[in-house]
């Protein structure tokens, strides 16, 4: 069978397992499915993440668990000489978020997410790529070329029920909420000096911080240089074939399926990042969807040896800050009005186990109290909570948990959220402005 992704990593799962009944086609990809052994822990209610489309809907077939049949039967031929377009695949992969809940809290580790964007890059393959993941995958593309006038569309469809309505009618992008608006002047920042006490470090600015939350990435240059570091901004490598146009890990293109223009981006980054790979220079990121792309996805698109090491020198921004106290980094800050926060982990946050260094760095303020709130997903998901069959579905995911934990929260509490997801789904479902923690951290600088 061919496949899209490199499946070589489970190689190690052997014909013989007996729990595996792995599929008679689809290679090392058949062996990804067939890890599942029906334990059940994805059909379940309480603490965790996975899995948010069973949770909202109490049925079995929107679990990792039905999903994993579905691809065991399109694998042993039972959906026909054409199975990644069959309906009932369609309808197992209706719900799913692409969380990596499942990576993380299933004893067999299903990689559903991988999984999907498998099934994707075959079914665009079949029936061709769909205008609405065009226009989603293709973000990166679409916003350097044309920021400005997709800027002042997105303004004007959201100020205007008729635009919404019309959008939704042609592209099925939902009506009943707003788009992110393209901010007027995207990441500019500059190298900090070139010597820092602490030593260097190169940060990884992504697609959304870069084109509509800059004031994150400004905010982790303005910790960091008060930590003693020197700063330098990632750009493309100067061979690079887009030298203008900003740096992308590829998300948005493996969330729709279009693998060959992910690999594209990876080897971009990939290039961008030797120097830095090279010399050892730590890699900071700061929306966890990219930054744990390259820890992650990167294994999976043929991008060299370079990406073992690259998982070694990767990290979250306050993954990187907790490394740094544990060799004595110190920051000086100061107590913040108010005092109190509710944080909400973002997915992939939580499926790395990265919320630890979350905790621990939101310590470090003084006469700072906060709740971390056990929520599943938060359903906004990419552009999953932007689709207009999936809208309610989205919805139902924040109310879970997230959404009233938020309600509830004093006035004066800060909303704390790395995801650029996540900060949307809260705004739109509570009216409330969620930060990045490098926000936050940035504000109690003395």
């Amino acid at each position: 069978m061919k496949t899209f992704l490199d499946w070589s990593a489970y190689d190690t799962y052997g014909m013989g397992d007996a729990y595996a009944g792995i599929p008679a086609t689809g290679g090392n990809y058949a062996k990804a499915v067939a890890v599942c052994m029906n334990n059940h822990q994805c059909q379940r209610d309480g603490k965790g993440v996975m899995c948010p489309s069973y949770r909202i809907t109490g049925d079995p077939a929107h679990s990792t668990g039905a999903r994993v049949k579905a691809f065991k039967a399109a694998l042993n031929g039972e959906l026909g000489e054409q199975p990644f377009i069959h309906p009932d695949l369609a309808a197992a992969m209706d719900l799913c978020v692409s969380c990596k809940g499942c990576k993380k809290e299933c004893p067999s580790s299903v990689d559903m997410t991988l999984i999907k964007t498998e099934y994707l890059a075959h079914r665009n393959e079949e029936l061709g790529l769909p205008r609405r993941a065009k226009l989603f995958g293709g973000l990166p593309e679409w916003l350097h070329r044309y920021r400005r006038p997709l800027a002042t569309l997105v303004r004007l469809r959201n100020a205007s029920p008729f635009l919404a309505g019309l959008v939704e009618r042609r592209l099925g992008i939902s009506a009943k909420r707003p788009i992110p608006e393209i901010v007027s002047q995207p990441v500019f920042a500059e190298n900090t000096e070139s010597h820092g006490q602490r030593g260097k470090v190169a940060i990884f600015v992504d697609t959304f911080t870069h084109y509509y939350t800059p004031e994150v990435a400004e905010a982790a240059i303005a910790v960091l240089t008060a930590g003693g570091y020197a700063v330098e901004v990632l750009r493309p490598a100067a061979e690079d074939v887009e030298p203008e146009r900003p740096l992308c890990c590829g998300r948005t293109y493996l969330s729709q399926g279009m693998v060959d223009a992910a690999k594209l981006e990876g080897q971009r980054v990939m290039a961008a990042l030797a120097p830095a790979l090279a010399s050892g220079t730590p890699i900071v990121g700061l929306e966890p969807s990219c930054l744990l792309a390259l820890r992650d996805e990167f294994y999976s698109l043929s991008l060299g040896p370079e990406v073992g090491q690259l998982g070694k020198q990767a990290f979250l921004f306050e993954e990187f800050l907790m490394r740094e106290g544990n060799k004595g980094l110190k920051l000086d800050l100061k107590p913040i009005p108010g005092g109190k926060a509710v944080v909400h982990g973002h997915c992939h946050q939580k499926a790395f186990g990265a919320m630890k260094s979350m905790k621990k760095v939101l310590g470090w303020i003084p006469e700072f109290e906060f709740e971390i709130v056990d929520a599943s997903c938060c359903g906004m998901s990419g552009s999953f909570g932007l689709e207009a069959e999936h809208y309610e579905a989205s919805v139902k995911m924040g109310e879970l948990a997230l959404l009233p934990a938020v309600r509830s929260a004093p006035v004066d509490a800060t909303i704390v959220a790395d995801g650029f997801s996540c900060r949307h789904q809260i705004k739109d479902g509570t009216g409330r402005d969620a930060v990045h923690v490098a926000v936050l951290l940035a504000r109690a600088l003395a």
